[in-house]
């Protein structure tokens, strides 16, 4: 498997060919561009795991917050913020 240096991933809507991309960028290029921006954070609770679950609101944490700013996106949305009812366990 190749090694791959530590990167944070940015994520753009680009309104005119609807579409999303995800970019890889050095962290630290990133650091002036974020002092005065909004940050929005997912996955801060006390117990912390990424089951399941998680990608999914995840992914409707992110489309709802780039929703604040480019709002014409809601129009292709069709997510539940809740988390989604999940059979018990056996």
């Amino acid at each position: 498997m190749a090694k791959h240096p530590p990167y944070s991933v940015v994520l753009r809507y680009n309104e005119n060919l609807q579409q999303l991309v995800a970019y890889t960028v050095d962290p630290d290029m990133l650091t002036p561009l974020l002092g005065e921006r909004m940050g929005v954070v997912r996955a801060d609770e006390q117990d912390f795991k990424l089951d399941d679950e998680f990608p999914r609101q995840f992914g409707v944490g992110m489309l709802n917050t780039i929703a604040f700013g480019q709002p014409r996106i809601r129009q292709c949305m069709s997510v539940t913020d809740d988390p989604i009812d999940r059979p018990p366990e056996v």
